[in-house]
């Protein structure tokens, strides 16, 4: 791709973006904010766990993302007895008697992770090394994984039945965890209204497998001052109870704060907002406007919290 400089490739990128989203919003209707945190993801090389009840067209919005992409795609259905060789791909003896290694649905592009939570924490791990490194082991042989690679994973609310919790490591693997909630009225009916008549919608490719990579690369190049550098690690340091740099919130109501990678993935992430909105450089309202979604399945609750009814957005709107 040819640009005349990096401030062009960046207007490029924001002409995309709006038509990425001109494009999901002929099937999604009414979850602007969810989409936008998804396609951040996306040019941040990040991966996304969307959590909701059934019905909130989670699967819809993924398959729609994979269609205007024009990646290859495999949606993978977790379920109680999915086994790690089920994602990641087995060995079988071919009519040499030799073997050879059958790729699993883990050898995509985009991997639609259906109901992550439905299945055992072993399974889930089999994306560990996937989601990190972006490549797998697998019977003693290593393969690098084609890119880009994405992973955008559905869950059902932790209460409901049949759901286990995703370990810690498995959380921290997403950059995004985000809340889809019930839609408006007025948009409820739009959705009743298309879904319940003869109308056909046609999603067309939008952007090409180079230049996905090639914005993500330009993510990776925007300056960062100094000052929204440093706001973006304290406020990762502010979650972590017991050390030196807590806020006084966390040492009373957190039992578990975030990471290095939070911090990471709230530059990253301040970069690609500010990028998709018209700034060449982030300040610390994009790392304000993402941090939400980046801290609250990064740091886990005490006993006092959960007496006293405090949410994890409400320690989180305390913290920024």
């Amino acid at each position: 791709m040819e640009f005349k400089n990096d401030v062009a490739a960046l207007d490029a990128l924001r002409d995309k973006f709006e038509d990425l989203k001109k494009e999901i919003t002929k099937t999604i209707y009414g979850q602007d904010d969810v989409v936008t945190q998804v396609l951040i993801s996306l040019f941040s090389r990040g991966h996304v766990l969307l959590i909701g009840v059934p019905g909130l067209a989670k699967t819809l919005l993924v398959t729609t993302i994979a269609k205007i992409l024009g990646l290859k795609y495999n949606r993978i259905q977790f379920t109680p007895d999915l086994m790690p060789s089920d994602i990641i791909g087995t060995e079988i003896l071919d009519k040499e008697r030799q073997f050879k290694f059958i790729e699993g649905p883990i050898f995509s592009n985009i991997i639609l992770a259906d109901e992550i939570n439905r299945t055992p924490p072993k399974t889930q791990s089999a994306l560990l090394e996937a989601m990190q490194e972006r490549s797998v082991t697998a019977a003693g042989q290593h393969f690098e994984l084609d890119r880009p690679f994405f992973v955008l994973a559905t869950q059902n609310p932790i209460e409901q039945e049949g759901t286990y919790p995703l370990p810690e490591a498995q959380l921290d693997r997403f950059m995004f965890s985000v809340w889809l909630d019930y839609p408006k009225l007025e948009d409820e009916l739009t959705i009743v209204k298309n879904t319940t008549s003869t109308l056909e919608i046609d999603l067309k490719p939008v952007i090409s497998k180079k230049e996905i990579m090639y914005f993500q690369e330009l993510i990776r190049k925007i300056p960062v001052n100094d000052n929204v550098l440093k706001y973006a690690v304290n406020l990762a340091a502010k979650t972590r109870p017991g050390k030196e740099n807590a806020a006084e919130i966390s040492n009373q109501y957190l039992k578990w704060g975030a990471g290095p990678r939070a911090s990471q993935y709230l530059v990253l992430g301040a970069k690609t907002h500010a990028a998709l909105h018209g700034k060449y450089s982030p300040d610390i309202e994009d790392v304000q406007a993402i941090a939400p979604s980046i801290l609250r399945h990064r740091i886990i609750k005490n006993y006092k919290a959960e007496a006293e009814n405090k949410t994890i957005e409400e320690i989180i709107d305390k913290l920024l």
